[in-house]
């Protein structure tokens, strides 16, 4: 369970702040459930409320700084995710962003990028889904990785650059 001040990945609210656990007063909420109040660090006027013991979405706690660096020095070895049925790959984007896990992240971006840089090169547009995908999935771990290193959000891109040459 987490406790008030614990800072938490919930789905794509991405890094949020534990501000309260208990039992709500709103008519909608179940009167004998508890639940967390998440407070989204990069939507400051936010709160999601999410049932202690029902889950629906993956929660768990932010990477340490030392897993930030350890993940960042991976990244050139993570596989890209190539499907060529378009429907295959956005279930397979959706599902990677749903769970919120940082390697799965990284994956979507560098295959969204190199197909960009492909379709670009080839004389055609980027697909709106790839697209999509790729701000989501860039937002959920930049957030992320900026927290964990103390960073502001705008510099986690030169510093993935600087780290992996």
């Amino acid at each position: 369970m987490y406790q008030v001040n614990d800072s938490v990945m919930y789905g794509t609210h991405g890094v949020c702040e534990v501000t309260a656990v208990g039992r709500l007063s709103m008519p909608v909420a179940d009167r004998k459930q508890k639940y967390y109040t998440l407070r989204p660090v990069y939507q400051k006027d936010s709160l999601v409320y999410v049932p202690v013991d029902h889950v629906k979405l993956p929660m768990r706690p932010v990477l340490s700084k030392e897993e930030a660096e350890e993940l960042v020095n991976e990244i050139p070895s993570l596989e890209t995710i190539w499907i060529t049925n378009e429907k295959e790959r956005e279930s397979q984007y959706k599902e990677a962003v749903r769970s919120g896990d940082c390697r799965e992240l990284v994956r979507i971006i560098k295959t969204i990028y190199l197909r960009r840089k492909e379709r670009i090169d080839d004389g055609k547009k980027v697909a709106a889904v790839d697209e999509r995908y790729f701000h989501q999935a860039e937002d959920l771990l930049y957030g992320e990785l900026a927290y964990a290193l103390g960073m502001d959000m705008s510099r986690v891109g030169d510093y993935i650059a600087g780290q992996i040459g």
